[in-house]
């Protein structure tokens, strides 16, 4: 089977296209990733199609002068991949795009080869979204532009796959139509770059990990008053601190600041708990990495934890809470503490598997199988009825 993958950076479906290709599909991968970081992830440099040339004037711009003409930035960033890969595609059975920027290149693989189209929407339906984040007055929001392509994605996709069930749900809330054409999978991990530690935390205070920008939509003002109902609990924080303060004055908050993705596992390893208290999320990677090392999970309903279930023993590793409530947070994260600060015991392999990237791309190679067994209708969205 012949797949193109188009994305902007690597996100997660740089993994998916080196675990299709190590699966034996022909996998050519569009981006403007440059050869030496796709090898480096594991991908041949014989699928990259690396468009690194002639983006690299506008990925300097956003990486150097990220407040300069944001608006246009965006524009130009989205309109310049989609037509440059829409110009440089290949022949393809089928097309997985990032939803908010692939539309034309979209409607070329499905005009010019026939192809099925696959939208990966990593967070909830963009309507929900931005209403979300306009009620909790968020620094950033998502422009009309991007929701314009978003909602033209929806339409075009043959399937647009989702990671997790807030996120099916906010689709059935905002367009029911579309509810025929998710396709949920929760996300993978390397289980070499997170391995399972193979004893208990040394002993010294409970240590409670998040990972993530401290902000509103990942609920840091939540999770500091539940921190400070729990009285020689800390919280070590790894990420950026954006629209909420953080309370570096408290001995029980302890701030690391952004760290390269090799470098999390050592704070996996001392500490005791992952918590994540987010209010609008697709399926944060780093619950994965979490339960990977071994850490039990704390989450809201709305961060995808619970789609991790995916064995027993993952089961009763992940506490699921609803969101903006400190007190059901504090009460989950301190029962979790107890249970595992007396009853440590390591994963076994099989239940680490389920949540690997293998896994992941076998469950997606399923659906793709599904999908290609389906008439597809090739007339443009406007002719249809």
């Amino acid at each position: 089977m012949k797949v193109a993958i188009a994305t902007t950076g690597r996100f997660h479906v740089l993994d998916l296209a080196r675990e299709l290709h190590y699966l034996g599909d022909e996998v050519t991968f569009y981006s403007f990733v440059p050869d030496a970081r796709v090898a480096r992830f594991g991908l041949p440099a014989k699928c990259n199609r690396s468009l690194f040339p002639l983006m690299a004037p506008l990925v300097a711009w956003k990486r150097r002068a990220p407040a300069l003409l944001p608006a246009l930035q965006q524009r130009l960033m989205c309109r310049t991949m989609d037509a440059a890969v829409a110009a440089r595609l290949e022949p393809c059975d089928v097309l997985i795009c990032m939803s908010g920027i692939f539309v034309r290149a979209a409607e070329t693989a499905r005009r010019k080869y026939g192809a099925r189209v696959i939208l990966e929407r990593g967070s909830q339906h963009i309507v929900a979204q931005r209403r979300i984040l306009t009620k909790l007055g968020a620094m950033t929001l998502p422009t009309d532009f991007i929701i314009d392509r978003e909602l033209a994605g929806y339409q075009i996709a043959d399937r647009i796959a989702v990671p997790s069930t807030p996120v099916v749900n906010s689709f059935i809330t905002e367009a029911p139509d579309l509810e025929s054409k998710l396709m949920v999978n929760p996300y993978g991990v390397d289980l070499d770059l997170f391995p399972q530690r193979d004893i208990a935390r040394p002993a010294g205070p409970p240590t409670v990990l998040f990972v993530g920008g401290w902000s509103l939509r990942k609920g840091a003002d939540i999770l500091s008053e539940a921190i400070r109902l729990l009285p020689g609990v800390q919280l070590i924080h790894v990420g950026k601190i954006e629209d909420v303060p953080f309370p570096s004055n408290d001995s029980q908050f302890k701030h690391i600041g952004s760290v390269q993705q090799w470098d999390l596992p050592k704070f996996y390893q001392n500490a005791d708990a992952l918590v994540l208290a987010s209010r609008e999320e697709g399926l944060a990677l780093v619950q994965l990495q979490a339960l990977a090392s071994g850490l039990p999970l704390v989450c809201t309903t709305q961060t995808g934890g619970g789609d991790l279930a995916l064995s027993p023993a993952l089961a009763e590793r992940i506490s699921v809470v609803p969101p903006d409530n400190p007190e059901a947070l504090a009460s989950a994260l301190s029962r979790t503490l107890d249970i595992f600060s007396t009853s440590w015991s390591s994963l076994a392999e099989e239940d680490r598997a389920s949540l690997s990237w293998t896994a992941y791309t076998q469950r997606y190679q399923a659906n793709i199988g599904a999908l290609r067994n389906e008439k597809i209708d090739l007339r443009p969205i406007s002719a249809r009825t």
